[in-house]
């Protein structure tokens, strides 16, 4: 299942978070309707029956880098 990708970075010499911007996880799977292996013949009423309509949930990562945030390093300069 397709999904949206979410990662906070958080820097531990600061303790500040930067959110990147959400990334498109894509599946292989040519049943889900968000997949770039749907095929564009599948539509309506069909393709709400036979495929999947919906994302799963985001995936979360919050990893903690042990440095400055960008903005603490360039005022460190």
């Amino acid at each position: 299942m397709c999904c949206l990708r979410q990662v906070r970075n958080v820097y531990t010499k600061c303790g500040h978070g930067v959110t990147l911007p959400d990334e498109m996880i894509n599946c292989e799977n040519s049943k889900c309707r968000w997949s770039p292996f749907h095929p564009a013949t599948c539509t309506p009423p069909n393709c709400l029956r036979t495929c999947k309509q919906y994302k799963t949930f985001p995936q979360q990562y919050s990893p903690q880098i042990d440095a400055f945030c960008p903005a603490c390093a360039r005022q460190q300069q």
